[in-house]
């Protein structure tokens, strides 16, 4: 397992926020956590991020334990994460925040420090003009490359977004809620560069989403939350035919 949660607990006072939660995520996979508002879902993502700390429980990155690690550390290992806000730099383009992240996941801070204090920071090679140039086009984004990010509409935005969270090659991808605000053109869009993501960059996905037929087309295993716990965890089919689901989420079937 790329990423794996084992008996994660989390309080805030009284208050169980995550009683007990599992989750294990292969290489080269997708897989969804979905769950009513409330269910804890964010909060896991603070634990697998580093930006929250467990009461108990464990969080393993490429076979190392990371539970006391910093978001730093844990990206350092692989791991990046996009969050429900959109946040991106108005005056930067498109290519300029896919380029920063690039050199983010290259080589060590006091070397990208050095670069940038004698000048080489503005410069780019031709292999990171490729590269930038690769995640630009995977992502549809190359017409829109020296656009502004304050220019941009939601939908590519959120593109951006995500493209820049992948251009520091990560092993492991959070996505919190990427489909936020999109319309159904561009959720199937999204839908599609994931998949391409799982397949032809070598990146595990975890999909957190209110769409939660995006989420049950996409994943291979779905873990399914409320109150705090898992109340469901299986294939898309399993999801759908559980009767727990049903009645905290998806509706009781008739």
């Amino acid at each position: 397992m790329i990423l794996e949660a084992r008996d994660v607990t989390v309080r805030y006072g009284g208050l169980v926020a995550l009683d007990g939660v599992s989750l294990a995520v292969p290489d080269r996979s997708i897989v969804g956590l979905i769950g009513p508002n409330g269910a804890g879902k964010t909060t896991f993502f603070g634990v697998l991020s580093g930006l929250v700390r467990p009461r108990a429980g464990t969080v393993a990155l490429a076979g190392a334990d990371v539970t006391r690690r910093s978001p730093q550390a844990r990206a350092r290992l692989g791991l990046a994460r996009t969050f429900q806000r959109l946040e991106l730099f108005g005056e930067l383009t498109v290519r300029e925040h896919v380029l920063l992240a690039h050199r983010q996941g290259r080589g060590s801070p006091f070397t990208r420090f050095a670069r940038d204090l004698v000048g080489l920071g503005a410069r780019t090679d031709p292999e990171e003009d490729a590269a930038v140039t690769s995640v630009l086009e995977l992502f549809g984004l190359a017409a829109a490359a020296d656009r502004p990010a304050a220019a941009l509409g939601l939908g590519t935005g959120r593109l951006v977004e995500l493209a820049r969270a992948v251009a520091t090659r990560p092993r492991v991808l959070l996505l919190d809620e990427p489909s936020s605000g999109l319309d159904a053109r561009e959720t199937a869009q999204l839908a599609e560069v994931l998949r391409r993501l799982r397949d032809d960059r070598d990146v595990a996905l975890v999909l957190v989403e209110h769409d939660v037929e995006m989420v049950l087309s996409l994943a291979r295993r779905v873990t399914v939350l409320d109150f705090g716990q898992v109340i469901a965890e299986g294939t898309p089919d399993e999801i759908r035919a559980d009767a727990a689901v049903q009645a905290a989420y998806l509706g009781t079937t008739t």
